[in-house]
């Protein structure tokens, strides 16, 4: 079993949390890894690109000269692509780039994620993480006492204190257990959550 230490706020260590192999230290599949992320990333995208095709402009129902005796290059219309104003060849359309993957695929990309971050040393955990006032400088100086520069934070409740503290923190975000996701775990490189998260964790994907 997985054995990693808990720190307080001010970088020391408080005692140790034994963390469940099934999560923890599962197999990484960096195939599923590569997947998870390519569909977080596609789902993201609104799809809502659009250009004109030729048929599409308006304008540019006549012919703009003769076709012969003018000197000039034959021209059907004024809306052609290579016309100022004209459509666009193999113009963007609105399109959904949604792409899924299985439940089991999911969790066994989330469980890789969670189980490299294990296996590198980026699991930093906390006994609690709370804050009596909204203010950015104690999130930093936390950070700071734990040696972490870039985190995803995870917390076990919506703490408005500790999220607004660290909003305007570069390289830092926070979530709850329900918003785990592969692609921040693997962005941000080192995960900080507090130990009621973890358990949380646990209780949802053992």
């Amino acid at each position: 079993m997985a054995n990693v230490s808990v720190f307080n706020m001010q970088g020391k260590e408080v005692g140790k949390m034994d963390l469940n192999d099934a999560i923890f230290a599962a197999p990484i599949h960096e195939h599923l890894l590569h997947l998870a992320v390519v569909a977080q990333l596609a789902n993201k995208r609104q799809g809502t690109q659009k250009a004109l095709t030729r048929s599409e402009v308006s304008g540019g129902g006549r012919k703009p000269w003769r076709q012969k005796g003018t000197g000039h290059a034959r021209q059907g219309s004024i809306r052609a692509p290579q016309w100022k104003g004209g459509g666009v060849v193999f113009a963007p359309t609105p399109r959904d780039y949604t792409t899924t993957m299985n439940k089991k695929e999911k969790r066994a990309a989330l469980k890789s994620a969670l189980s490299n971050a294990v296996a590198e040393n980026k699991l930093i955990v906390v006994d609690e993480i709370h804050f009596d006032e909204i203010k950015t400088k104690n999130f930093q100086n936390m950070l700071n006492a734990l040696n972490v520069q870039k985190a995803f934070v995870l917390l076990d409740e919506n703490d408005k204190n500790t999220v607004l503290s660290a909003r305007n923190i570069q390289d830092v975000k926070t979530a709850q257990v329900n918003e785990l996701n592969v692609y921040d775990v693997l962005r941000y490189g080192t995960v900080l959550a507090t130990k009621a998260a973890l358990l949380k964790v646990e209780e949802v994907y053992a």
